[in-house]
């Protein structure tokens, strides 16, 4: 990696709207921020995220968590009850632009497994795809899901676009006492340790919390917009 600054972006529980419209405002606004962004947030309610391209009549069938928002990127059912979700933006000069859609995924899901490790949770990748339903995120695994004793505890969905590259993430914890605030250090110091990132923190204020604030209000807290397929 040649350029080590990343910007970490540490945000609290968040309506479901807005948390899709900042990612895609992040990707949207990459190559002007000119370095990475590691997000972690939460939702302030129950609620369930689904692929792009996926039947909203569907996934209201799947789930009885509410609300349903659309996501940016592709991917299944992904349930927000009780997880840790993540989102990584890279720009477009940024070596990780440039890798296979595969070896983006392998790459940030190695990183979990090794935060995870260094804080004494034993945890593997899947050695190749266990799918029993695609849709639905956490039934079955893809190749490089993250497994704890066999049980898929991470995945993630991924867009490319021309200003960058959007990975979203979620970590269903294992039942083992477990601090979030703890895996979320193990992450920025395993990326200290691998790749020599140096982590500088992100305001979302003037362009960016516009931005933002647009997308929330006319794209992803409209149902024309959620149930448009």
């Amino acid at each position: 990696m040649n350029d080590p600054g990343w910007y970490l972006l540490q945000q609290g529980k968040q309506a479901a709207s807005y948390n899709m419209a900042l990612d895609e405002t992040l990707l949207e606004s990459a190559p002007e921020l000119g370095r990475p962004v590691l997000r972690f947030y939460g939702w302030l309610e129950t609620a369930a995220s689904f692929g792009y391209a996926q039947k909203y009549a569907q996934i209201g069938r799947w789930t009885r968590l509410r609300p349903l928002v659309r996501r940016p990127t592709g991917g299944g059912l992904v349930p927000h009850d009780a997880d840790w979700t993540y989102s990584v933006v890279i720009p477009p000069r940024h070596p990780w632009y440039r890798l296979k859609a595969v070896e983006s995924y392998r790459r940030v899901h190695e990183w979990i497994r090794d935060a995870f490790a260094s804080i004494d949770v034993a945890t593997t990748l899947a050695p190749s795809s266990q799918k029993e339903n695609p849709g639905q995120c956490f039934v079955g695994a893809e190749e490089f899901d993250v497994l704890w004793q066999g049980r898929k505890i991470a995945g993630a969905a991924q867009r490319r676009t021309r200003t960058g590259l959007l990975i979203q993430g979620s970590i269903q914890p294992p039942p083992i006492p477990l601090a979030r605030e703890n895996w979320q250090s193990a992450m920025c110091e395993v990326a200290r340790q691998q790749w020599a990132v140096e982590w500088k923190t992100l305001q979302i204020t003037g362009p960016l919390a516009e931005m933002t604030r647009n997308l929330q209000a006319a794209k992803y807290s409209q149902a024309g917009y959620n149930q448009k397929r």
